[in-house]
Order: structure tokens, then C-alpha cells, then sequence
């Protein structure tokens, strides 16, 4: 009865025909075949990435060439004319050389006015503060070695506390003018000289960083700004 059972059988862990191993009554994929399917998902993936990135990339420099344009006509106060200027081997010049990416020199543009004579410098720069990175774009005279005007590029300070970096007008306006090197001093502290600037309540780690950032890029170009002419 026994042998019966046996010889009519299967084996445990054997399959009945037709069946697969796990008894699903399926064949298994082969693994030649999960490996070509994510081969060509993943080949997919990157032609829609490099795709994408090849659509977006010109309009994302447009845009960021007209934030500059804009930030540099408003720090200098609407010059006649910019010129650009790329720091190369410690000097400033007007043209890279030939195979140079000039998006990712560094630079800085002069401004003229309506007689073609020089009404200060557009800088760019960019140091830590309470969140993030704070970039910013200010003007400079260093005839005078006043500031000209500071606007914000790049912020991700605290919405209605650091932001006010950017969002706080008359903080803004007290860098038109002033002197540098830059004092920080407590709200409601300033003596009238001009090299102070009020740091905002709330957002003092911000506000010094502004104006950290700003002391540190003068004192940093100054050199080629007096070879170049702009300064005493």
C-alpha cells in the first residue's frame, strides 16, 4: 500500500509536470531578461535626464545672466555703460583667453556714466551665514572707498527674520554710501559715522554676515582694483 503511494507519487520538493519549483504553475523569468529590462530603463532614465538637461540649461543661464544684468545696473545706479572684467593670473582683463569658460571665471564689472568716466565696481560673493550660503551683488568705488548699493542673490535665511537681508528696504539702503571697511554696530546704536551699518533684531547672524561678506571681497580685490586704476 505503502510502495503504492510512493510509485504514483511525487517526491516532496519535486514539481508536477508543468509545474515550476514554487508550484506557482508559472515558468521563472529568466535573469537575463530582469538584467536587459533594467538595462533599458536605466539607458531610458538617462536620456531623459541628459534630454531635460540640454533643454533647460540655456534658459537657465539666460535667466541667470538677466539676474546679474539687473543687479549690477542697480548696485552701480543705472550706469551708461558695464564692462566685464575677468580675474586672470592676479590682474584684471577684458577678454579671456581662447578655450577658457568665462562662465566660471571669476569676475566683476566696471561701470561708466554718460561721459564715460568711472562710477565704481560690481562685485560678486558669497559666504555662509545663519542658513545657507548668502550670495550677494554690491557696488564699490574704491576712489572713495564707499559702498554703492548691496542687493541679495541668494538667500535661504529664516522667512521673516533673516530674509529681511533682502526683504528689510531701509536695512538695504544703509549700505548706499557707506564707508568701507564696514562696522557693524546694534540696532539703534549707530554714532553717525559712516562706516557703521545697523545689524537687524532677530537676525544679527544675517545681517553680520552681509556685511562680513562685503568687508572681506573688498579687502580681497583691492589689490587689482588699485593696479587697474580704480583706487588710491
Amino acid at each position: 500500500m505503502n510502495a503504492t503511494r510512493e510509485q504514483g507519487g511525487t517526491h516532496a520538493g519535486e514539481a508536477r509536470p508543468g509545474e515550476t519549483a514554487n508550484g506557482s504553475g508559472r515558468p521563472g523569468t529568466p535573469s537575463w531578461r530582469l538584467v536587459t529590462t533594467l538595462a533599458i530603463a536605466g539607458a531610458l532614465a538617462g536620456l531623459l535626464i541628459v534630454t531635460v538637461f540640454q533643454w533647460a540649461e540655456p534658459r537657465i543661464l539666460t535667466h541667470q545672466a538677466r539676474v546679474i544684468a539687473a543687479a549690477v545696473d542697480e548696485v552701480l545706479h543705472a550706469p551708461a555703460r558695464t564692462t566685464t572684467l575677468y580675474v586672470l593670473d592676479g590682474a584684471l582683463v577684458t577678454e579671456a583667453p581662447a578655450g577658457l569658460d568665462t562662465l566660471k571665471m571669476e569676475r566683476i564689472w566696471a561701470g561708466y556714466d554718460e561721459n564715460d568716466r568711472m562710477v565704481g565696481y560690481a562685485l560678486m560673493a558669497g559666504e555662509p551665514g545663519f542658513q545657507d550660503v548668502i550670495g550677494i551683488m554690491f557696488g564699490y568705488d574704491p576712489a572713495t572707498k564707499r559702498v554703492l548699493g548691496m542687493r541679495v542673490l541668494e538667500s535661504k535665511e529664516t522667512p521673516g527674520l533673516g530674509d529681511k537681508i533682502e526683504k528689510d528696504s531701509a536695512w538695504v539702503a544703509m549700505f548706499d554710501g557707506a564707508r568701507a571697511p564696514l562696522e557693524p554696530v546694534k540696532p539703534g546704536g549707530s554714532t553717525g559715522d559712516e562706516s557703521e551699518v545697523e545689524t537687524i533684531t532677530g537676525a544679527t547672524i544675517s545681517s553680520r554676515a552681509v556685511i562680513g561678506i562685503i568687508n572681506h571681497r573688498i579687502e580681497r580685490m583691492r589689490p587689482l582694483l588699485e593696479r587697474a586704476g580704480g583706487g588710491q
